[in-house]
């Protein structure tokens, strides 16, 4: 544990200086999108693309994935869905960490929460469907309200969300060496997440403004910001992702968190 803390330090160093504060003190109107987007939204001056890190996230719906055309085309990072709830895996998962990893690519699972399981169930389940070899970044949990869901729609309050939240996610870090990283949607934060566990990296969905008018003072570190680029190797569309740092933050934390056993 006491490696975990010394390797951790480095971390909340590197990305304190890594806040929407910094990035929105530049001129950024001016800069082109480095991915193509069929539905593109104009973000003003406090654009996404004034960062210099891209990612994306995938499931089994993106399909065949040329990983190498994907690294070429200048994606810095995958998540990449592991697991939902306490009973499904992802279908693709292993084989595209696995070729993720063979490209070069930084990667991370993630878990989509169920409320209608309990936080330990559901972490037996990732625990025992993803190897510690597919947590190269730190693991991700994906909480946002499942409107659609034909099997759990039920909506615990904010105390019993923020408890189940943290079980999960100490069962993750006990076991994987790595603090995980919180995703979320604008309306699952706002009802939920406002002023919480500010010691976790957050990545925020925030397709149509700048999470800094969304996102009640928080301090983000991904930011989600289309669900309709377009990236060489992927066919239809794909998540983006821009990370909250410089390419030289972003070098920092990845060895940081690749190190963290």
């Amino acid at each position: 544990m006491r490696r975990l803390l010394l390797a951790l330090l480095p971390i909340a160093t590197i990305l304190s200086a890594c806040t929407s504060t910094d990035y929105d003190l530049v001129q950024t109107a001016s800069i082109s999108p480095r991915f193509r987007d069929t539905d593109p939204q104009d973000f003003g001056g406090r654009t996404p693309h004034g960062h210099h890190v891209h990612g994306i996230d995938v499931s089994k719906w993106n399909g065949d994935i040329d990983w190498a055309s994907v690294k070429n085309s200048g994606v810095s990072f995958a998540f990449i869905k592991a697991t939902e709830g306490k009973d499904r895996v992802d279908t693709r998962f292993n084989e595209y960490w696995q070729q993720a990893r063979a490209a070069g690519i930084p990667y991370a699972p993630y878990h989509f929460y169920y409320f209608c399981s309990t936080a330990d169930a559901q972490a037996d389940w990732f625990i025992a469907n993803v190897p510690k070899s597919a947590v190269y970044l730190p693991p991700v949990l994906d909480v946002e309200w499942n409107g659609e869901s034909k099997t759990c729609r039920y909506r615990p309050s904010p105390e019993t969300v923020r408890a189940e939240m943290k079980r999960f996610m100490d069962r993750l870090e006990a076991h994987y060496g790595k603090r995980p990283i919180i995703y979320t949607s604008v309306d699952f934060h706002r009802d939920n997440l406002v002023d919480q566990f500010k010691d976790y990296h957050f990545w925020v969905r925030s397709v149509a403004k700048h999470p800094g008018e969304v996102y009640v003072e928080r301090r983000w570190a991904f930011w989600q910001y289309t669900s309709t680029g377009v990236i060489p190797g992927i066919q239809g569309s794909t998540d983006i992702n821009a990370f909250a740092g410089s390419a030289k933050n972003w070098q920092k934390w990845v060895a940081a968190v690749s190190r963290a056993r």
